[in-house]
């Protein structure tokens, strides 16, 4: 049997500290915090998560030309490491909204082409917080709002510290052009291990030809793709998984099902900057 091609990412991965929400491009400490940190450049406002609920104060995601942060604080949150960075918000400034235009073209999608929300995820399928979001909160989300929600994947693996990540999305594209996408993907977030053997198996349980899902996994054909989707996260300054943008707003990590809800409710009431 041959053993498929691993391409190895084009882009170096900046140093990031890890969140308890987030896995970060680097090697992390074994004891995860509470704060990220984002690339140095590339931004120039301030981008909040929200303030919304009674006693809760959700994470900005501050990006500028000198120091840039995000910060993911929930009730009762722990306090930051020593040396972590951490962004001051003063109660009484108002908060600054920066929407980010994320293509979603010709990536995996479902949901209406005319939905009033659209939520890019750029994951990992190696990663345990990417794992987290998509059982516990993926499909509770999609149904608190049917019909009003396009949910589009972008393939963010991080390949230094989980090597079946980039297999994994080789293989969810290989189902993809099978028009199984989403069931494959389903699949990957469901399994204890992926390997070769596993992506096979997953094809042949989908009814999927395995001899072209084979000659695929075998192939090049999507590892530029996919090196593309990497390339423009990092340029973006994405440095962690999950990361998602609702409408063009980040969020940074398995936030719980109430974050996503808050941010979209208001996003339908019309009450966020546009």
């Amino acid at each position: 049997m041959t053993t498929p091609k691993t391409p190895r990412s084009k882009k170096s991965t900046p140093e990031v500290h890890e969140t308890a929400f987030a896995e970060p491009l680097e090697n992390a400490a074994s004891d995860p915090q509470e704060f990220v940190t984002f690339k140095r450049s590339h931004f120039y406002s301030v981008l909040v998560v929200l303030a919304f609920a009674v006693g809760i104060l959700l994470g900005y995601v501050v990006w500028g030309r000198d120091a840039a942060v995000a910060a993911n604080v929930e009730t009762n949150a722990a306090q930051p490491a020593a040396g972590a960075p951490v962004a001051e918000v003063p109660v009484t400034q108002e908060p600054q909204f920066t929407r980010y235009d994320i293509p979603t073209e010709g990536y995996p999608s479902h949901g209406p082409d005319d939905a009033p929300i659209v939520i890019v995820e750029f994951s990992d399928f190696q990663c345990p917080f990417c794992r987290r979001f998509h059982d516990e909160t993926y499909r509770a989300l999609l149904d608190a709002y049917p019909g009003q929600i396009r949910f589009v994947y972008r393939n963010l693996p991080l390949t230094s510290i989980h090597p079946d990540a980039m297999p994994s999305a080789i293989a969810s594209l290989c189902a993809n052009d099978q028009n199984a996408y989403w069931d494959y993907h389903d699949k990957l977030f469901s399994s204890e291990t992926l390997t070769r053997e596993t992506f096979i198996q997953y094809a042949t349980d989908l009814s999927l030809d395995v001899e072209e899902f084979t000659a695929c996994l075998d192939s090049d054909k999507h590892d530029e793709f996919i090196s593309q989707d990497m390339e423009f996260a990092l340029n973006l300054g994405v440095q962690s998984t999950p990361t998602f943008f609702i409408n063009g707003l980040a969020v940074v990590g398995a936030q719980p099902l109430s974050t996503f809800t808050q941010i979209i409710d208001k996003e339908l009431a019309g009450e966020l900057p546009k």
